[in-house]
C-alpha cells in the first residue's frame, strides 16, 4: 500500500514537472536591441538573458535596430548570445549598423525585414590596432556561425575589394534582398509572427521584454552627444553662477547637468561613487580657489580632480576627451561673452585684473604712471605675477616680472609701459 502511494506522488510530481517544462519550452522572448550600444545596452541584455534562459525557453529573438556604439560591448553581446544553448534569431528590423553588424551574426539565424540594411561598420577611431581587432571579432564570429567572412569584413574594411560588390574605398551595406541572396541572411520576414511561423514555431508564446526605465535613463545620457551637452550646460552654469552675486540659475543648472551626467553613468555602470566624490572634492577646491587672490595650488588640483572624475565616469577615454574638449571650447567662448557685455562677480576681480581706472577710487589714468618708475611701496594683495600695489596713499594694479610676491612685502617699480607697472620685491 505505501509503495502505491509512493509511486502515485512520483507519477503526480512527473506531470506536474511536464506540464511545467513543456509551457516554459514553447515561450519565444524577445529582446530589444535598441539605440547606441553601450554599457547600459549591454547591461541589460546580460541581466534579460540571465533571467529567461533558466527558464529553458524554445527561442529568444534579438530585436535589432541600431546605428553601433561601443565595439567592446557589442563584443561582451556577441559572447552572451553564442554562449547561449537555445536556439537564438536576429531580427533586424530596420538597421544593423556599425557594433550591431557583430551582434546580428552572432545568432544562429538571421531575419531582415524588407526596409532593412546590414553593415557600415568601420570603428571610430579607425586606428590599426583597433580596426584589426574589430576585423578579427567580425570574420571569426562569421565563420563561426557560417557566414561568408570576407562579405562581413568588407562592412568595415574600405581596403577590400569584391568583385561586383564593393569597390575599394567604400564600405559595404546591404538591403534585404542582397543580404539574403550572399547567405548573411536567412529569410525575410516583418513580424514577430511571421518570424515564428517561418521557424514552426507558430503555437508558440511570444513575450517581450521592454526596457525599464533605469535603462531607457543610462542609454541616453551616456550617448556621447547627450553626455557633451551635459558637461557643456554644467560649465556655462558654473561659469554663469561666477558673474552672478548669490545662488542663483547658473548654479542650479549646473547641479541639474552634473547629477545628471554622473547619475546616468552610474546607472550604466561606467560611473562610481569614487569618480563622483573625486569631482565633489574637485568643485570644492575650485571654490576655494576662488576665495584667494591668483591662482595656486587648490584651482590646479580642483581641475586636475574634476577632469580625472568626468574621464572614469565616462565609457570610455576617447569619448572623455572629445566631451570635455568641446564642453570647454565652448565655455571659453561664453566666458569672453560674458566679460565683453556681462557684469562681473565679485569674486571675478580676485583672478581677473580690472583695467579701467578711476581717480574717485584711487586709481591713476595711464599718462600718470610715468611718476611711478623707480618708486617703492608695499603689495596690498599677493602678485601671482598680478595684484594691487600701493605706492604714496594709490592703490595701483601691477605685475611682477613673472615670480611671486607676498602681500605686505615692499616692492620697488622698475618698468612702466603705458598702463602696465611692473615691480619687483624690495630688499633692503
Amino acid at each position: 500500500m505505501k509503495i502505491g502511494k509512493n509511486l502515485l506522488l512520483i507519477f503526480v510530481f512527473l506531470i506536474l514537472f511536464s506540464n511545467i517544462s513543456l509551457a516554459d519550452n514553447n515561450d519565444v522572448y524577445v529582446i530589444p536591441i535598441e539605440g547606441e550600444i553601450n554599457k547600459a545596452t549591454y547591461q541589460f541584455v546580460r541581466d534579460k538573458v540571465e533571467e529567461i534562459k533558466l527558464k529553458n525557453p524554445k527561442a529568444i529573438i534579438f530585436k535589432i535596430d541600431t546605428y553601433g556604439g561601443l565595439i567592446d560591448k557589442a563584443n561582451d553581446i556577441k559572447e552572451l548570445i553564442m554562449d547561449l544553448d537555445t536556439k537564438t534569431i536576429a531580427f533586424v528590423d530596420k538597421k544593423a549598423e556599425s557594433a550591431g553588424v557583430l551582434i546580428t551574426i552572432s545568432c544562429e539565424s538571421i531575419v531582415m525585414s524588407d526596409r532593412a540594411t546590414i553593415g557600415a561598420a568601420e570603428t571610430i577611431p579607425n586606428t590599426e590596432k583597433v580596426m584589426s581587432l574589430w576585423l578579427r571579432w567580425l570574420t571569426d564570429t562569421a565563420k563561426d556561425r557560417n557566414r561568408n567572412p570576407k562579405v562581413i569584413a568588407s562592412m568595415a574594411d574600405k581596403d577590400l575589394e569584391i568583385k561586383d560588390l564593393v569597390n575599394k574605398g567604400e564600405l559595404l551595406t546591404l538591403g534585404n534582398e542582397d543580404a539574403k541572396e550572399l547567405g548573411i541572411s536567412d529569410l525575410t520576414a516583418n513580424s514577430h509572427k511571421e518570424i515564428l511561423n517561418k521557424f514552426n514555431m507558430e503555437n508558440s508564446n511570444i513575450i517581450n521584454l521592454n526596457k525599464d526605465f533605469k535603462t531607457k535613463i543610462a542609454q541616453f545620457i551616456v550617448n556621447p552627444y547627450i553626455a557633451t551637452f551635459l558637461l557643456s550646460v554644467g560649465f556655462i552654469g558654473l561659469l554663469i553662477e561666477l558673474f552672478t552675486p548669490g545662488f542663483a540659475a547658473g548654479g542650479t543648472l549646473s547641479l541639474i547637468a552634473f547629477a545628471l551626467f554622473f547619475g546616468g553613468n552610474y546607472l550604466a555602470g561606467n560611473s562610481t561613487l569614487g569618480s563622483i566624490i573625486l569631482f565633489i572634492a574637485g568643485l570644492i577646491l575650485v571654490i576655494i580657489e576662488l576665495g584667494i587672490p591668483g591662482f595656486g595650488v587648490p584651482g590646479i588640483g580642483g581641475i586636475v580632480c574634476v577632469i580625472t572624475s568626468i574621464v572614469l565616469a565616462s565609457g570610455s577615454i576617447e569619448t572623455a576627451i572629445l566631451s570635455l574638449s568641446i564642453a570647454v571650447i565652448l565655455t571659453i567662448v561664453t566666458a569672453v561673452l560674458l566679460i565683453k557685455y556681462g557684469a562681473r562677480s565679485p569674486y571675478l576681480d580676485k583672478i581677473i585684473l580690472k583695467t579701467k581706472q578711476e581717480n574717485d577710487n584711487g586709481y591713476t589714468s595711464m599718462p600718470m604712471k610715468d611718476k611711478y618708475l623707480n618708486k617703492k611701496g608695499i603689495a596690498l594683495t599677493t602678485l601671482r605675477p598680478a595684484g594691487t600695489i600701493l605706492i604714496n596713499d594709490d592703490r595701483v594694479d601691477a605685475v611682477t616680472e613673472g615670480g611671486y610676491i607676498e602681500k605686505g612685502c615692499k616692492i620697488k617699480v622698475i618698468k612702466v609701459q603705458g598702463t602696465r607697472v611692473v615691480v619687483r620685491e624690495h630688499k633692503e
